[in-house]
């Protein structure tokens, strides 16, 4: 009896294993997006010259994009937890710029280096805790909340800078170590977005406390019937959001040697359609550090196409704005066809 048993599953379960494990692989949104990648990449290849005369995949370019996008790499992980807690912030890109101006004031001041990094984290900080606190003790929606904090970090950086930029001339030469020294032949620009994204990843999908962030988005009222402190998260959620862009901020400073109150605009755009198209979700509980990775890579390439085929500015704001809108639009649909699929098998 056991013979038979043994012997009619074995069969069954070799070959379904391996289909199985295919199709979960391919309905993975981040392998999707690695063969789009990819695509996308043999695509510029070829219309930057052919394959083997193409402008896109030299070691050059392919270093241009990784440093171009290793900063907005670190709002991501912020932005990625705003999203799957059912929210998002707006006001990265100019906490981007206030985070820059603010360690550039102080370096000017002649503080040590760590210190003024910290002054322009601290500045991040302040402003996600200001945002954490009105959208959970105030109840004002994450979009006015952030809108307007968008406004004020904007405003913060343009009034201590008088609108001009701050040039790093006089700065401590140590603090250009983070943005334009190398270790082993890789910036440590590179180096310190990857630690970073590595780290919120692995505690986005391992961490308890990280986790909680997944209830609270997927169903806030049954979360917080379970006991976990809805409030206390998304003020954790908002802090930390702000405290990365700020991060990133003052690591641009230190590759560029100059904090620009200007920089930023138009970050948070980019970086919630990189966060989508990685699979988060507008309507909270979705979404991983490595897919908004993946995202933000998918954008880098085509815009880094677009420069290496000349397209003019403008174009490329247009096609930026609809990718956003693909995305959006894709999720949007995605998850009513997940709501029609679970109500069917509920009838």
């Amino acid at each position: 009896m056991q013979a038979t048993t043994s012997s009619t599953v074995q069969p069954k379960n070799g070959p379904n294993t391996v289909s199985y494990f295919l199709s979960r692989l391919f309905r993975l949104r981040e392998f999707a997006l690695i063969l789009m990648i990819i695509v996308v990449g043999v695509v510029m290849q070829l219309a930057t010259g052919g394959l083997t005369e193409g402008r896109f995949f030299t070691e050059a370019n392919i270093r241009a994009i990784t440093m171009g996008f290793a900063a907005s790499a670190i709002i991501v992980v912020g932005m990625t937890a705003a999203l799957v807690s059912g929210g998002f912030d707006l006001s990265v890109g100019s906490v981007f710029a206030m985070g820059g101006v603010t360690t550039a004031v102080a370096l000017r001041a002649d503080l040590p280096v760590v210190l003024s990094i910290a002054v322009g984290v601290g500045a991040g900080l302040l402003a996600g805790l200001v945002n954490g606190l009105l959208i959970t003790k105030a109840k004002i929606n994450p979009f006015i909340t952030t809108l307007g904090m968008m406004g004020i970090a904007r405003g913060v950086g343009l009034a201590i800078t008088e609108g001009s930029p701050i040039g790093g001339a006089n700065w401590d030469p140590l603090f250009f170590i983070y943005g334009q020294g190398k270790t082993l032949e890789v910036p440590n620009l590179i180096w310190i977005a990857l630690i970073i994204v590595i780290i919120g990843d692995v505690l986005m999908r391992r961490s308890a406390a990280f986790r909680q962030i997944y209830y609270v988005g997927g169903n806030e009222d049954a979360a917080r019937l379970s006991g976990i402190n809805v409030d206390r998260v998304k003020i954790g959620v908002y802090t930390l959001s702000a405290m990365l862009a700020a991060l990133a901020g003052v690591l641009s400073i230190s590759r560029f040697s100059v904090a620009d109150p200007g920089s930023g605009s138009g970050e948070e755009l980019r970086i919630i359609a990189a966060c989508i198209i990685g699979g988060a979700s507008l309507k909270g509980g979705k979404g991983t550090v490595l897919g908004g990775l993946l995202g933000l890579l998918f954008v880098g390439f085509i815009n880094n196409g677009m420069v290496q085929l000349r397209v003019p500015v403008y174009w490329q704001n247009l096609v930026m704005g609809v990718i956003l809108l693909l995305a959006v639009g894709f999720d949007t649909l995605s998850q009513t066809l997940q709501e029609r699929s679970l109500r069917r098998r509920t009838e």
